[in-house]
């Protein structure tokens, strides 16, 4: 993050504007709504600056621009056509230790203003750190789309009836518990159609029924990451992730999906490795347990899906015999992820009728129906199997599966550094020790592979010209 995002109280504040023409114009509006007091200083200006001149809402001083005129300010936009003279207001506010923003000019610039969507007092501030100006504009006009127009008139009703509602529940779980339910139900919908009167009505009906002395039940969210990319999640995993007081997740979670849960909530790292189990699953259970029974929302959030190789099984019959809420969110699994960034339906007509996800890890590898998996017209997809990649193909080698059967492997699959390796099941091996290959990586076996020999080309003269990065 390049820019701290902040909101500054500029009301009563004496605020610089350097130049007066129809850029400027646009700012001194948004400080004037801001409440702030303005200062415009350009020998001339346009027709829109001149009636706010004339109406006495803005104090004009007609000269150019003189490091003087910073008396005062506590924040200062340099909007003029002239470089020379956005430099000079940009180095005199960096003498003085007031924020500057230079319209269209990021290097001189100590401030940025965003794009925004003004639903007062809720205000939504879009920024790219200057990079795209045009992208910001676009997110905006999505935001204004998706917002309600009346999101302001909520936002000012859950202010008056904030004590109300502290006074009724002072348990702060509870309290969380009941505005979190109140925002996505009737009340909400009530204010937004402008029904205040029967909004407070059943506010009151509410805060009786959740008034109540009984100790806060917790519930916990088996949520699936995906393979990594944040845009894959799912939305009931997004909304499960902006309410959850806790988080416990795993290694393969990425750190971009991490940065989708709510900034407050406390976040515990479980993960484990092969060899090197930091948290055993018995802590995981004993940590979904004691943060469920004092009353907390528990994110379990696993990468993939939490059913497929993810052990949620043995983590809802935990709570569900503990009677503990549970709810799961399914996710994109490794398989679907890895097949999509080598382009490889995991199924095809006439190609192959089946797919099997299987595991090589484990106690369980070695009891593995290998002459099944080493058949022809079928996929199979080995999670876990960049460790056991010499045992997997001896295996499937032993029991019939000849050396030129098609194989990918999908290492980081998703992400932007993600790698697809195709080959055989006659070289695989070579190839994967000379590429390096590390997990998390998948073992796609098949016909269908032979589809990943071009996605390998097309990735590897990305990586090598630059085309396609943003």
């Amino acid at each position: 993050m390049e820019y701290l995002p902040v909101f500054l109280n500029l009301r009563d504040r004496l605020t610089l504007v350097v130049g007066a023409g129809a850029v400027a114009a646009r700012k001194i509006d948004l400080l004037l709504k801001a409440q702030a007091r303005v200062r415009v200083v350009a020998p001339t200006l346009n027709a829109d600056v001149a009636s706010l001149r004339d109406a006495g809402r803005i104090q004009y001083i007609a000269a150019p621009f003189a490091p003087e005129y910073f008396s005062d300010v506590a924040f200062a936009i340099a909007a003029t056509d002239s470089t020379a003279v956005n430099q000079a207001v940009a180095n005199a506010g960096a003498a003085r230790g007031v924020f500057v923003n230079v319209v269209d000019e990021t290097e001189s610039s100590t401030a940025i203003m965003p794009a925004i969507v003004d639903r007062s007092p809720i205000v939504v501030a879009i920024g790219t750190s200057a990079l795209s100006p045009t992208l910001a504009r676009r997110l905006r006009a999505q935001l204004e789309a998706m917002l309600p127009e009346r999101l302001s008139d909520l936002a000012r009703w859950s202010g008056e009836v904030r004590e109300r509602v502290s006074r009724a529940l002072p348990d702060l779980n509870r309290r969380r518990r009941f505005w979190d339910q109140l925002f996505a139900g009737n009340i909400a919908s009530a204010v937004l159609a402008g029904r205040r009167r029967e909004a407070d009505t059943m506010l009151d009906e509410q805060l009786r029924d959740a008034g109540g002395s009984g100790a806060v039940t917790g519930e916990v969210y088996l949520i699936g990451a995906g393979p990594g990319d944040p845009d894959l999640l799912t939305l009931r995993a997004l909304q499960l992730l902006s309410q959850a007081d806790v988080v416990l997740y795993d290694r393969l979670v990425s750190r971009a999906v991490l940065e989708r849960v709510r900034r407050d909530a406390h976040c515990i790292d479980v993960g484990k490795q092969s060899g090197k189990h930091r948290v055993t699953q018995e802590r995981i259970h004993a940590l979904l347990l004691e943060h469920a029974r004092a009353g907390k929302r528990v994110a379990r959030l696993k990468g993939g899906d939490p059913f497929i190789f993810g052990r949620g099984g043995e983590e809802i019959d935990l709570l569900q015999q503990a009677g503990i809420p549970v709810f799961v969110v399914p996710g994109v699994t490794a398989a679907l992820g890895a097949a999509a960034a080598a382009c490889v339906p995991l199924t095809q007509r006439g190609v192959a009728p089946s797919v099997t996800l299987v595991t090589a890890t484990g106690e369980g590898a070695a009891e593995l129906n290998w002459p099944a998996l080493a058949a022809a017209s079928q996929t199979v997809v080995f999670y876990m199997g960049v460790a056991q990649l010499p045992r997997i193909v001896e295996h499937l080698r032993a029991h019939g599966a000849p050396a030129d059967r098609p194989v990918a492997i999908v290492e980081r699959a998703s992400l932007p550094d993600q790698r697809v390796i195709a080959g055989s099941l006659g070289n695989i091996g070579e190839l994967a020790q000379r590429s390096q290959v590390v997990a998390p990586a998948l073992l796609i076996v098949g016909e269908v592979a032979s589809r990943a020999a071009q996605t390998a080309q097309q990735l590897q003269t990305r990586l090598t010209t630059g085309v396609g990065k943003t």
